[in-house]
């Protein structure tokens, strides 16, 4: 039985993604876990996945639907190339632990991290004209 999403809702605040499924089943899932596991092309890199870090405080700014089959997640990093549809939001949701598990053993073996980078203002690094 191929699963159908009845609900989703969008919380910007707590930067997770309610899903409801039409057998009953819910799932919340954090908007840096959607970024980190898009199905995107770009994540996956056709066959060889991508580590996707840095992503701590990522938020999804806008959900486009994609005919009654899924949604594309836009994020406000300006990730928009993933399209989750119903059965891959379902596998998260049910394999959520698990990934976020293999997620942060990855970026442990990469020595990477979560924390978002630091936007540097280069204006404090321009030449001293003395």
């Amino acid at each position: 039985m191929k699963p159908k999403v009845t609900g989703l809702k969008l919380r910007q605040g707590s930067k997770v993604l309610e899903v409801q499924f039409e057998h009953g089943e819910r799932f919340t899932l954090a908007c840096e876990l959607l970024r980190v596991c898009s199905p995107s092309a770009e994540v996956h890199g056709h066959g060889n996945p991508v580590l996707v870090t840095n992503k701590r405080d990522v938020n999804i700014v806008k959900i486009e639907p994609v005919g009654s089959y899924a949604v594309k997640l836009v994020f406000d990093d300006g990730h928009d190339s993933g399209l989750y549809s119903w059965q891959y939001l379902y596998e998260l949701g049910r394999n959520q632990a698990q990934l976020w598990e293999d997620y942060l053993n990855r970026l442990k073996a990469a020595k990477a991290s979560r924390e978002p980078l630091i936007p540097i203002d280069v204006r404090f690094f321009e030449p001293d004209s003395k």
